[in-house]
């Protein structure tokens, strides 16, 4: 990403690939993975994630009890690094998450 604050107005593009809980945009010389669960999340910091190899955004989420939890809200794959497919291989994994969760605590739906 050219300048760490830059932010790449992805409501403004097509994905490229999409599931039922993510988008994948190409932009630039990145590939982009958003976690759709987190959409409109406020970005309060940006790391590098080793579990892809991968700059990301990360905000936080409160549960009932107030304690604040990291997540990740979008991933920034470099192109010179990363092909689509190894993409979407990250972001089928997060699709089989949040169907399993939501299997376990809505199993009529």
């Amino acid at each position: 990403m050219e300048g760490r604050g830059r932010r790449i107005p992805l409501s403004y593009t097509n994905p490229i690939k999409s599931g039922r809980f993510y988008s994948i945009y190409e932009v630039s010389d990145q590939l982009v993975m958003e976690d759709l669960t987190k959409r409109g999340l406020e970005v309060r910091e940006r790391y590098f994630d080793t579990k892809y190899g991968a700059e990301c955004d990360r905000g936080i989420i409160y549960d009932g009890n107030g304690t604040g939890h990291r997540v990740g809200i979008r991933w920034y794959f470099p192109k010179l690094k990363f092909i689509l497919n190894d993409v979407v291989k990250f972001a089928e994994e997060i699709n089989q998450r949040y169907l399993a969760l939501r299997e376990e605590t809505c199993p009529d739906d």
